[in-house]
């Protein structure tokens, strides 16, 4: 068994695959693009620039396809309650932070992978949500000095990043069609 926390197993698959990018904003930027392409449509080897040159290592594509995977039934499953891939609780919050404005700029990329999208037609609520994590990537951290009032601001911004990620999931998401449905002539 691993001793490493899934946003740490995630940055190490990462490097393997050639990536740079911290796990936060690829899994941000992964959530992004289902929200607004079919996964069969997602490639996670081609959902970021790679800053190698070398082909990614084969035995990375399987883990990072079923992330994507797993990312899409926590999507589809609102109930479920799906979580950011974000660091560790024990990590000092000023690196959590950050890493949360990375995965609010990763979830915006992802977003922008659908050519032509028009937010102009999602609802306010959408909209806003988009405009408020735009704000989130350009945020800075001041270390107050209360600690806990400044965990517990983290947490309120981590479940308002979390239920606007549905809430843009559930208004913007392709479906596809059920394989039972039939075109009648």
């Amino acid at each position: 068994m691993s001793d490493l926390s899934p946003h740490q197993a995630l940055g190490a698959l990462l490097q393997r695959a050639g990536f740079d990018q911290d796990a936060s904003e690829f899994h941000g930027a992964l959530c992004g693009a289902l929200c607004v392409r079919l996964p069969a449509d997602i490639d996670p080897l081609q959902l970021l620039e790679r800053v190698s040159s070398e082909p990614p290592a084969p035995e990375t594509r399987s883990p990072l396809l079923s992330l994507r995977d797993a990312t899409l039934r926590e999507l589809a499953a609102p109930d479920s309650g799906i979580r950011l891939l974000l660091p560790e609780d024990e990590l000092p919050l000023s690196q959590r932070a950050r890493a949360l404005g990375q995965w609010c700029e990763g979830f915006l990329l992802g977003l922008a992978s659908r050519g032509g999208l028009n937010l102009r037609q999602a609802s306010p609520e959408v909209r806003e949500v988009v405009e408020d994590l735009t704000q989130f990537t350009r945020a800075e951290f001041d270390e107050g000095d209360n600690a806990e009032v400044e965990e517990e601001a983290y947490a309120e911004l981590v479940e308002y990043v979390r239920v606007g990620l549905q809430l843009v999931f559930m208004e913007l998401a392709p479906r596809q069609p059920a394989a039972n449905d039939q075109t009648i002539h």
